[in-house]
Protein backbone atom coordinates (compact mmCIF):
# COMPACT_ATOMS: atom_id res chain seq x y z
CA UNK A 1 0.00 0.00 0.00
CA UNK A 2 2.78 2.42 0.79
CA UNK A 3 4.21 1.81 -2.41
CA UNK A 4 1.11 2.57 -4.41
CA UNK A 5 0.66 6.03 -2.34
CA UNK A 6 3.87 7.02 -3.67
CA UNK A 7 3.31 5.54 -6.95
CA UNK A 8 -0.05 8.36 -6.90
CA UNK A 9 2.03 10.67 -5.71
CA UNK A 10 4.50 10.55 -8.06
CA UNK A 11 1.82 10.40 -10.92
CA UNK A 12 0.22 13.62 -9.51
CA UNK A 13 3.40 15.26 -9.63
CA UNK A 14 3.56 14.43 -13.24
CA UNK A 15 0.12 15.41 -13.94
CA UNK A 16 1.21 19.03 -12.14
CA UNK A 17 3.94 19.39 -14.69
CA UNK A 18 2.10 18.31 -17.45
CA UNK A 19 1.01 21.40 -20.19
CA UNK A 20 -2.85 19.77 -20.01
CA UNK A 21 -3.39 20.33 -17.00
CA UNK A 22 -2.32 23.80 -16.96
CA UNK A 23 -4.98 25.83 -15.50
CA UNK A 24 -5.93 27.36 -12.33
CA UNK A 25 -8.29 25.21 -11.04
CA UNK A 26 -7.35 21.90 -12.25
CA UNK A 27 -4.20 22.57 -10.34
CA UNK A 28 -5.11 23.71 -7.47
CA UNK A 29 -7.36 19.93 -7.40
CA UNK A 30 -3.60 18.24 -7.95
CA UNK A 31 -2.28 20.08 -5.57
CA UNK A 32 -4.68 19.20 -3.21
CA UNK A 33 -4.94 14.88 -3.78
CA UNK A 34 -0.66 15.46 -3.21
CA UNK A 35 -0.99 17.10 -0.06
CA UNK A 36 -3.33 14.51 0.88
CA UNK A 37 -1.45 11.71 -0.37
CA UNK A 38 1.86 12.88 1.20
CA UNK A 39 0.10 13.13 4.52
CA UNK A 40 -1.06 9.16 4.29
CA UNK A 41 1.90 8.52 3.07
CA UNK A 42 3.54 10.14 5.92
CA UNK A 43 1.15 8.27 8.32
CA UNK A 44 1.95 5.28 7.12
CA UNK A 45 5.34 5.57 7.25
CA UNK A 46 5.12 6.24 10.93
CA UNK A 47 3.02 3.29 11.50
CA UNK A 48 6.11 0.74 10.41
CA UNK A 49 8.89 0.26 12.72
CA UNK A 50 12.16 2.31 11.67
CA UNK A 51 14.04 1.34 9.28
CA UNK A 52 11.73 -1.54 7.86
CA UNK A 53 11.56 -2.44 3.89
CA UNK A 54 8.23 -4.02 4.60
CA UNK A 55 5.30 -3.79 2.39
CA UNK A 56 1.81 -5.25 3.59
CA UNK A 57 2.27 -8.29 5.24
CA UNK A 58 6.00 -8.73 3.66
CA UNK A 59 9.32 -8.71 4.11
CA UNK A 60 11.45 -7.74 1.16
CA UNK A 61 14.86 -9.20 0.89
CA UNK A 62 17.71 -8.19 -1.72
CA UNK A 63 19.93 -10.39 -3.58
CA UNK A 64 22.22 -9.86 -6.62
CA UNK A 65 23.25 -13.11 -7.73
CA UNK A 66 25.01 -14.59 -10.37
CA UNK A 67 22.39 -15.54 -13.48
CA UNK A 68 24.71 -15.06 -15.90
CA UNK A 69 28.47 -15.43 -17.03
CA UNK A 70 31.14 -17.43 -15.67
CA UNK A 71 29.22 -18.50 -11.99
CA UNK A 72 25.87 -18.57 -13.56
CA UNK A 73 25.34 -22.20 -12.44
CA UNK A 74 25.98 -21.89 -9.07
CA UNK A 75 24.48 -18.56 -9.34
CA UNK A 76 21.51 -20.24 -10.21
CA UNK A 77 21.38 -22.81 -7.88
CA UNK A 78 21.85 -20.08 -5.10
CA UNK A 79 18.49 -18.61 -6.36
CA UNK A 80 17.08 -21.79 -6.73
CA UNK A 81 18.18 -22.28 -2.60
CA UNK A 82 16.68 -18.93 -1.80
CA UNK A 83 13.12 -19.71 -3.49
CA UNK A 84 12.64 -22.79 -1.97
CA UNK A 85 13.28 -21.89 1.40
CA UNK A 86 11.02 -18.58 1.15
CA UNK A 87 8.26 -20.74 -0.59
CA UNK A 88 8.92 -23.40 2.54
CA UNK A 89 8.78 -20.97 5.12
CA UNK A 90 5.82 -19.06 4.03
CA UNK A 91 3.73 -21.95 3.62
CA UNK A 92 4.38 -22.78 6.97
CA UNK A 93 2.84 -19.31 8.13
CA UNK A 94 5.72 -17.12 7.25
CA UNK A 95 7.63 -15.43 10.30
CA UNK A 96 5.79 -13.44 13.40
CA UNK A 97 6.42 -10.83 14.84
CA UNK A 98 4.77 -7.86 17.04
CA UNK A 99 2.22 -10.52 17.00
CA UNK A 100 1.80 -10.62 13.31
CA UNK A 101 2.53 -13.05 10.13
CA UNK A 102 4.85 -11.92 7.70
CA UNK A 103 6.02 -13.21 4.43
CA UNK A 104 9.26 -13.00 2.85
CA UNK A 105 9.95 -11.82 -0.72
CA UNK A 106 13.12 -10.94 -2.60
CA UNK A 107 14.35 -8.70 -5.29
CA UNK A 108 16.69 -10.21 -7.31
CA UNK A 109 19.48 -8.67 -9.98
CA UNK A 110 22.04 -10.87 -11.77
CA UNK A 111 25.26 -9.33 -11.26
CA UNK A 112 26.48 -10.94 -14.35
CA UNK A 113 29.60 -12.44 -12.30
CA UNK A 114 31.34 -8.90 -12.28
CA UNK A 115 32.21 -7.28 -9.13
CA UNK A 116 31.78 -3.72 -10.06
CA UNK A 117 28.41 -5.20 -11.19
CA UNK A 118 28.01 -6.11 -7.69
CA UNK A 119 28.81 -3.53 -6.18
CA UNK A 120 26.78 -1.47 -8.41
CA UNK A 121 23.73 -3.54 -7.74
CA UNK A 122 24.17 -3.48 -3.84
CA UNK A 123 23.90 0.44 -4.14
CA UNK A 124 20.72 0.24 -6.40
CA UNK A 125 18.91 -2.31 -4.06
CA UNK A 126 19.75 -0.17 -1.04
CA UNK A 127 19.61 3.16 -2.47
CA UNK A 128 16.56 3.27 -5.25
CA UNK A 129 14.59 -0.20 -3.55
CA UNK A 130 14.58 0.66 -0.62
CA UNK A 131 15.96 -2.91 0.58
CA UNK A 132 17.28 -3.30 4.16
CA UNK A 133 18.38 -6.75 4.21
CA UNK A 134 20.74 -8.59 1.98
CA UNK A 135 21.23 -11.66 0.95
CA UNK A 136 24.12 -12.75 -0.37
CA UNK A 137 26.04 -13.16 -3.83
CA UNK A 138 27.73 -16.16 -5.38
CA UNK A 139 31.18 -15.95 -4.45
CA UNK A 140 33.55 -14.86 -2.14
CA UNK A 141 34.82 -12.21 -4.83
CA UNK A 142 31.25 -10.85 -5.27
CA UNK A 143 31.13 -10.91 -1.81
CA UNK A 144 34.04 -8.82 -1.00
CA UNK A 145 32.51 -6.35 -3.79
CA UNK A 146 29.15 -6.15 -1.82
CA UNK A 147 30.17 -6.21 1.93
CA UNK A 148 31.92 -2.62 2.03
CA UNK A 149 28.65 -1.40 0.91
CA UNK A 150 26.33 -3.67 3.40
CA UNK A 151 28.54 -2.19 6.03
CA UNK A 152 28.59 1.22 4.83
CA UNK A 153 24.75 1.65 5.01
CA UNK A 154 24.66 -0.79 8.38
CA UNK A 155 22.27 -2.50 6.22
CA UNK A 156 22.80 -6.52 7.83
CA UNK A 157 23.67 -9.17 5.16
CA UNK A 158 23.23 -12.89 5.78
CA UNK A 159 25.46 -14.86 3.07
CA UNK A 160 25.56 -18.23 1.78
CA UNK A 161 28.49 -18.47 -0.94
CA UNK A 162 31.10 -15.87 0.05
CA UNK A 163 33.90 -18.56 2.36
CA UNK A 164 37.05 -16.40 2.13
CA UNK A 165 38.56 -15.84 5.64
CA UNK A 166 39.16 -12.65 4.55
CA UNK A 167 35.71 -11.68 4.70
CA UNK A 168 35.72 -12.36 8.49
CA UNK A 169 38.82 -10.14 9.45
CA UNK A 170 37.82 -6.62 8.13
CA UNK A 171 35.50 -5.80 11.44
CA UNK A 172 32.77 -6.27 9.34
CA UNK A 173 29.56 -6.06 11.76
CA UNK A 174 26.50 -6.28 9.13
CA UNK A 175 27.97 -9.53 7.73
CA UNK A 176 27.01 -12.88 9.07
CA UNK A 177 28.21 -16.29 7.07
CA UNK A 178 26.40 -19.76 7.33
CA UNK A 179 28.88 -21.70 5.60
CA UNK A 180 32.38 -22.28 6.52
CA UNK A 181 35.83 -20.76 5.55
CA UNK A 182 37.59 -21.66 2.31
CA UNK A 183 40.62 -22.14 3.74
CA UNK A 184 38.60 -25.70 5.11
CA UNK A 185 37.73 -27.41 2.25
CA UNK A 186 40.88 -29.27 1.12
CA UNK A 187 43.04 -29.40 3.99
CA UNK A 188 41.05 -32.30 5.53
CA UNK A 189 42.22 -34.02 2.22
CA UNK A 190 45.77 -33.21 2.87
CA UNK A 191 45.56 -34.87 6.47
CA UNK A 192 43.67 -38.03 4.58
CA UNK A 193 46.21 -38.23 2.65
CA UNK A 194 49.01 -38.02 5.19
CA UNK A 195 46.75 -40.51 7.25
CA UNK A 196 46.46 -42.70 4.27
CA UNK A 197 50.55 -42.79 3.84
CA UNK A 198 51.50 -43.88 7.20
CA UNK A 199 48.58 -46.68 6.93
CA UNK A 200 50.41 -47.78 3.97
CA UNK A 201 53.98 -47.83 5.89
CA UNK A 202 55.20 -45.06 4.66
CA UNK A 203 55.09 -41.46 5.85
CA UNK A 204 53.37 -37.96 5.53
CA UNK A 205 56.26 -36.57 4.58
CA UNK A 206 56.53 -38.88 1.52
CA UNK A 207 53.88 -37.48 -0.12
CA UNK A 208 53.86 -35.23 -3.09
CA UNK A 209 51.27 -32.40 -3.95
CA UNK A 210 50.47 -31.16 -7.21
CA UNK A 211 48.13 -27.58 -7.14
CA UNK A 212 45.82 -26.03 -9.90
CA UNK A 213 43.97 -22.83 -8.26
CA UNK A 214 41.80 -20.18 -9.79
CA UNK A 215 42.76 -16.57 -8.90
CA UNK A 216 39.99 -15.80 -7.24
CA UNK A 217 39.64 -14.64 -3.38
CA UNK A 218 37.73 -18.32 -2.63
CA UNK A 219 40.15 -20.29 -4.52
CA UNK A 220 43.20 -18.92 -2.79
CA UNK A 221 42.54 -19.17 0.16
CA UNK A 222 41.70 -22.65 -0.08
CA UNK A 223 44.97 -22.97 -1.57
CA UNK A 224 46.23 -20.89 2.13
CA UNK A 225 44.75 -24.00 3.54
CA UNK A 226 46.10 -27.03 1.62
CA UNK A 227 49.59 -24.78 2.07
CA UNK A 228 49.45 -24.89 5.72
CA UNK A 229 48.31 -28.36 6.02
CA UNK A 230 51.42 -29.62 3.38
CA UNK A 231 53.81 -27.68 5.29
CA UNK A 232 52.13 -29.35 9.12
CA UNK A 233 53.30 -33.01 7.18
CA UNK A 234 56.23 -32.30 6.06
CA UNK A 235 55.20 -32.74 2.31
CA UNK A 236 56.20 -31.51 -1.10
CA UNK A 237 54.93 -29.17 -3.21
CA UNK A 238 55.58 -30.52 -7.11
CA UNK A 239 52.99 -28.66 -8.99
CA UNK A 240 51.74 -24.92 -8.36
CA UNK A 241 50.00 -23.32 -10.74
CA UNK A 242 47.38 -20.71 -11.66
CA UNK A 243 43.90 -21.61 -13.89
CA UNK A 244 42.90 -19.67 -16.76
CA UNK A 245 40.28 -16.33 -15.98
CA UNK A 246 38.27 -18.61 -18.07
CA UNK A 247 38.80 -22.06 -16.75
CA UNK A 248 38.70 -23.47 -19.90
CA UNK A 249 41.79 -25.28 -20.37
CA UNK A 250 44.68 -26.76 -18.07
CA UNK A 251 46.12 -29.03 -20.28
CA UNK A 252 49.55 -27.43 -19.72
CA UNK A 253 49.82 -28.17 -15.80
CA UNK A 254 47.97 -31.44 -16.45
CA UNK A 255 51.47 -32.10 -18.63
CA UNK A 256 53.33 -31.48 -15.38
CA UNK A 257 51.17 -33.57 -13.19
CA UNK A 258 51.86 -36.34 -15.59
CA UNK A 259 55.56 -35.49 -15.66
CA UNK A 260 56.13 -35.41 -11.35
CA UNK A 261 53.28 -38.30 -10.56
CA UNK A 262 51.84 -36.23 -7.51
CA UNK A 263 49.85 -38.42 -4.90
CA UNK A 264 47.36 -35.50 -4.66
CA UNK A 265 46.48 -33.37 -7.41
CA UNK A 266 44.22 -30.63 -5.66
CA UNK A 267 41.98 -27.97 -7.56
CA UNK A 268 40.20 -25.16 -7.29
CA UNK A 269 37.90 -23.20 -9.82
CA UNK A 270 34.63 -23.29 -8.94
CA UNK A 271 31.58 -25.31 -11.42
CA UNK A 272 33.44 -24.54 -14.73
CA UNK A 273 36.92 -25.68 -13.25
CA UNK A 274 35.83 -28.74 -12.08
CA UNK A 275 34.13 -29.65 -15.34
CA UNK A 276 37.40 -28.77 -17.20
CA UNK A 277 39.65 -30.42 -14.68
CA UNK A 278 37.54 -34.05 -15.14
CA UNK A 279 37.34 -33.69 -18.82
CA UNK A 280 40.45 -33.00 -19.42
CA UNK A 281 42.24 -35.72 -17.13
CA UNK A 282 39.95 -37.84 -18.78
CA UNK A 283 41.09 -37.44 -21.86
CA UNK A 284 44.96 -37.20 -21.10
CA UNK A 285 44.65 -40.05 -19.28
CA UNK A 286 46.14 -38.36 -16.10
CA UNK A 287 46.70 -40.94 -13.29
CA UNK A 288 47.01 -39.78 -9.68
CA UNK A 289 46.14 -41.43 -6.89
CA UNK A 290 43.83 -38.88 -5.01
CA UNK A 291 42.23 -35.94 -6.90
CA UNK A 292 40.74 -33.64 -4.55
CA UNK A 293 38.46 -30.94 -5.76
CA UNK A 294 35.71 -28.21 -5.02
CA UNK A 295 32.01 -27.60 -6.55
CA UNK A 296 32.03 -31.12 -7.77
CA UNK A 297 28.32 -31.61 -6.78
CA UNK A 298 27.90 -28.51 -7.93
CA UNK A 299 29.20 -29.46 -11.39
CA UNK A 300 27.36 -32.57 -11.55
CA UNK A 301 30.57 -34.55 -12.34
CA UNK A 302 28.98 -37.84 -11.10
CA UNK A 303 26.21 -37.20 -14.00
CA UNK A 304 27.71 -35.21 -16.75
CA UNK A 305 30.55 -37.36 -18.49
CA UNK A 306 30.50 -40.08 -20.22
CA UNK A 307 32.63 -43.37 -18.76
CA UNK A 308 32.31 -42.52 -15.71
CA UNK A 309 35.17 -39.82 -15.60
CA UNK A 310 34.18 -38.18 -12.32
CA UNK A 311 34.17 -41.46 -10.25
CA UNK A 312 36.72 -41.50 -7.69
CA UNK A 313 37.33 -37.62 -7.40
CA UNK A 314 37.94 -36.73 -3.81
CA UNK A 315 35.67 -33.61 -3.27
CA UNK A 316 35.15 -31.01 -0.09
CA UNK A 317 31.02 -29.98 0.42
CA UNK A 318 29.61 -27.48 3.11
CA UNK A 319 26.55 -30.53 3.46
CA UNK A 320 25.50 -33.39 2.02
CA UNK A 321 22.18 -34.89 2.06
CA UNK A 322 23.12 -37.78 4.02
CA UNK A 323 24.20 -35.95 7.17
CA UNK A 324 21.95 -36.01 10.23
CA UNK A 325 21.35 -32.41 11.13
CA UNK A 326 17.62 -31.37 10.83
CA UNK A 327 15.09 -28.20 11.60
CA UNK A 328 11.41 -28.04 12.14
CA UNK A 329 11.01 -26.71 8.25
CA UNK A 330 12.56 -28.83 6.08
CA UNK A 331 13.01 -31.66 8.01
CA UNK A 332 16.20 -33.85 7.78
CA UNK A 333 18.92 -32.91 4.99
CA UNK A 334 17.66 -36.26 3.49
CA UNK A 335 14.12 -33.97 3.40
CA UNK A 336 15.45 -31.38 2.06
CA UNK A 337 17.05 -33.24 -1.16
CA UNK A 338 13.84 -34.82 -1.49
CA UNK A 339 12.09 -31.48 -1.68
CA UNK A 340 14.35 -29.93 -3.91
CA UNK A 341 14.46 -32.90 -6.00
CA UNK A 342 11.15 -32.39 -6.47
CA UNK A 343 10.68 -28.71 -7.20
CA UNK A 344 14.01 -29.02 -9.22
CA UNK A 345 14.40 -31.39 -10.77
CA UNK A 346 18.22 -32.21 -9.72
CA UNK A 347 19.92 -33.62 -6.77
CA UNK A 348 20.75 -30.05 -4.17
CA UNK A 349 24.14 -29.08 -4.49
CA UNK A 350 25.09 -27.75 -1.33
CA UNK A 351 25.09 -24.21 -2.33
CA UNK A 352 21.53 -24.24 -2.69
CA UNK A 353 21.45 -26.30 0.36
CA UNK A 354 23.35 -22.94 2.43
CA UNK A 355 21.38 -20.38 0.39
CA UNK A 356 17.96 -21.82 1.69
CA UNK A 357 19.98 -22.05 5.16
CA UNK A 358 20.57 -18.40 5.19
CA UNK A 359 16.38 -17.60 4.95
CA UNK A 360 16.38 -19.67 8.16
CA UNK A 361 18.66 -17.72 9.66
CA UNK A 362 16.71 -14.63 9.07
CA UNK A 363 13.55 -15.58 10.07
CA UNK A 364 15.03 -16.83 13.38
CA UNK A 365 16.41 -13.51 14.06
CA UNK A 366 13.41 -11.68 13.25
CA UNK A 367 11.46 -13.29 15.57
CA UNK A 368 14.06 -12.73 18.41
CA UNK A 369 14.58 -9.30 17.54
CA UNK A 370 10.33 -9.13 17.37
CA UNK A 371 11.16 -6.09 15.47
CA UNK A 372 12.01 -4.71 12.22
CA UNK A 373 15.02 -2.20 12.98
CA UNK A 374 17.70 -2.80 11.49
CA UNK A 375 19.89 -2.40 14.27
CA UNK A 376 17.68 -4.93 16.65
CA UNK A 377 17.75 -7.29 14.23
CA UNK A 378 21.83 -6.83 13.61
CA UNK A 379 21.82 -7.41 17.02
CA UNK A 380 19.61 -11.12 17.22
CA UNK A 381 21.64 -12.06 14.07
CA UNK A 382 24.99 -11.69 15.66
CA UNK A 383 23.55 -14.05 18.79
CA UNK A 384 22.23 -16.72 16.75
CA UNK A 385 22.70 -20.44 17.76
CA UNK A 386 20.82 -22.75 16.02
CA UNK A 387 20.48 -26.19 14.07
CA UNK A 388 19.15 -26.24 10.78
CA UNK A 389 19.17 -29.35 8.11
CA UNK A 390 22.23 -27.61 6.70
CA UNK A 391 24.28 -27.81 9.86
CA UNK A 392 24.71 -26.10 12.88
CA UNK A 393 24.78 -21.94 12.93
CA UNK A 394 27.08 -19.96 15.22
CA UNK A 395 28.54 -16.52 14.39
CA UNK A 396 31.90 -15.28 15.66
CA UNK A 397 32.47 -11.49 16.17
CA UNK A 398 33.72 -11.35 12.55
CA UNK A 399 30.87 -13.02 10.97
CA UNK A 400 31.97 -16.51 10.42
CA UNK A 401 30.09 -19.86 11.03
CA UNK A 402 32.10 -21.33 13.65
CA UNK A 403 29.98 -24.42 14.30
CA UNK A 404 29.73 -26.83 10.82
CA UNK A 405 33.21 -28.91 9.63
CA UNK A 406 33.30 -29.21 6.09
CA UNK A 407 32.96 -32.73 4.38
CA UNK A 408 34.25 -34.82 2.00
CA UNK A 409 32.20 -36.98 -0.45
CA UNK A 410 33.63 -39.64 -2.87
CA UNK A 411 32.32 -40.42 -6.65
CA UNK A 412 31.55 -43.92 -6.07
CA UNK A 413 29.51 -46.26 -8.59
CA UNK A 414 27.90 -42.25 -9.57
CA UNK A 415 27.01 -41.17 -6.28
CA UNK A 416 27.98 -38.75 -4.41
CA UNK A 417 29.38 -40.85 -0.83
CA UNK A 418 30.92 -39.06 2.45
CA UNK A 419 33.89 -40.64 3.46
CA UNK A 420 34.97 -38.25 5.87
CA UNK A 421 35.26 -36.97 8.95
CA UNK A 422 34.29 -40.58 10.15
CA UNK A 423 31.81 -39.65 12.36
CA UNK A 424 29.05 -38.67 9.19
CA UNK A 425 30.73 -41.08 6.68
CA UNK A 426 28.58 -43.07 4.58
CA UNK A 427 31.09 -45.65 2.99
CA UNK A 428 35.06 -46.12 3.04
CA UNK A 429 37.46 -43.98 0.88
CA UNK A 430 38.43 -46.03 -2.61
CA UNK A 431 42.21 -44.82 -2.52
CA UNK A 432 44.56 -45.07 -4.14
CA UNK A 433 42.41 -44.61 -7.24
CA UNK A 434 42.75 -47.01 -10.18
CA UNK A 435 44.90 -46.20 -12.56
CA UNK A 436 42.66 -45.54 -16.32
CA UNK A 437 44.08 -48.90 -17.66
CA UNK A 438 42.58 -50.48 -15.12
CA UNK A 439 39.00 -48.92 -15.03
Amino acid sequence: MVKTIYQLKKLSVNLFVSKKFYYGGIMNLVKRVISILTVMAVAISFALPAGAKVEGDTIILGAAVSLTGKYSTNGKHTQNGYELAVKTINDAGGVTVGGKQYKFDIIYYDDESDKARAAELAERLINQDGVKYMLGPYSSGLTKAIAPITEKYQIPMVEANGASRSLFTKGYKYLFAVLSAANQYLEVAIDLAAEKAVAAGGKASDVKVAMAFEGDAFSQDVKIGVVEAVERHGMTIVVDDTLPKELDDMASILAKVKATKPDVLAVSGHSKGAMTAIRQISEMKVDVPMLAMTHCDAAKINKNFENNAGEYALCAAQWHKSLTYSDSFFGSAGDYASTFASAYDYDPPYQSAESSAALLVWKDAFERANSFDTEKVRDALAVTEMQTFYGNIKFSDGGQNIAKPMVLFQVQNGQNAVVAPTKWAAADLIWPVPKWSER
